[in-house]
């Protein structure tokens, strides 16, 4: 199968087959070939890393296999672009129109090879689509790290009659690690921003406003439903945040890939978001990640 693929076609695309082929080698001693789509996507290259997908979403469910959550880690990468230090109601969570036929400037913009990056995160959302029932299974695993990797690789997928987002609520209804039902408020929270569904924005309301939810439960709750409405920040919204928020609790849910993404320029992910969200007329820390500003 390995071979099927057309790699020399894309760019880089044979340094991703040998990167695969180094991950299917279990008995490797180290993690080689783990990182490699991870790499490309961040320098804007998801052209040849898409053709990997399939092949990490296969790796991830050998049970058996040593490398598993790595290649969880790397599935969902090629199908985001343009996330990093995202942080806003407008953009965190928001999957931008996909490339249309004859359209090479979509919201995406063009990869620095060359192909229009809307072609690729398209491309990737559809093989992440086409193996869901691969992927669903991965929701209950034993590990918690699969299980939040799971649903923040899940969320990318197309999901029409909603069957995505009902697995992640049934999973919610039995999962006991806090920061697992953080992740699966969060991509429930994604899902509903592509397909919109009232029923479970305001089931999502719901859980930030119960203070039987764990803390961590109620703060993904309430950036996931700002993310999806344009009304006012609520009062008792602000004041949940406020109390909950803490430097701690920041911390702990940068274990979150949503979080880990939206961190930057010294603060956490959790922290930024508050900033943005509830405090947007605040100016941006003094330490900041601009490689083109000037330096002091």
């Amino acid at each position: 199968m390995l071979d099927q693929v057309p790699w020399e076609r894309f760019p880089r695309g044979e340094h991703v087959r040998e990167a695969i082929h180094l991950l299917h080698t279990k008995d490797s001693p180290v993690r080689t070939g783990t990182g490699v789509v991870d790499g490309m996507c961040a320098n804007d290259m998801r052209a040849a890393a898409v053709l990997a997908v399939p092949f990490l979403i296969r790796i991830a469910a050998d049970t058996r296999h040593p490398y598993r959550a790595d290649a969880l880690a790397e599935v969902s990468s090629p199908a985001r672009a343009r996330y990093f230090g995202v942080a806003s109601r407008n953009e965190l969570l928001l999957h931008r129109a996909d490339a249309q036929d004859g359209d090479l400037y979509d919201d995406y913009g063009v990869e620095v090879t060359g192909y229009p990056a809307g072609w690729s995160v398209a491309a990737a959302r559809a093989a992440i689509t086409a193996d869901i029932a691969l992927l669903q299974p991965l929701l209950s695993d034993s590990d918690p790290s699969i299980r939040i990797d799971a649903a923040y690789t899940l969320a990318t997928a197309a999901d029409p009659d909603r069957a995505v987002r009902s697995s992640f609520r049934a999973r919610f209804a039995v999962e006991r690690d806090p920061i697992v039902r953080a992740a699966l408020v969060l991509a429930t929270a994604e899902a509903t921003r592509t397909h919109p569904h009232s029923p479970t924005t305001a089931w999502i309301r719901e859980k930030w406003r119960q203070r039987t939810q764990p803390p961590k439960v109620r703060l993904a709750a309430a950036i996931g439903w700002l993310c999806l409405t344009d009304e006012p920040v609520p009062e008792d919204l602000r004041a949940a945040v406020d109390d909950l928020a803490t430097n701690e609790r920041a911390q702990a849910m940068g274990a979150l890939p949503w979080m880990a993404a939206a961190s930057g320029s010294g603060e956490t992910g959790l922290r930024h978001c508050v900033r943005k969200m509830l405090h947007p007329d605040q100016t941006d820390p003094e330490e900041h990640d601009d490689p083109w500003a000037p330096r002091r």
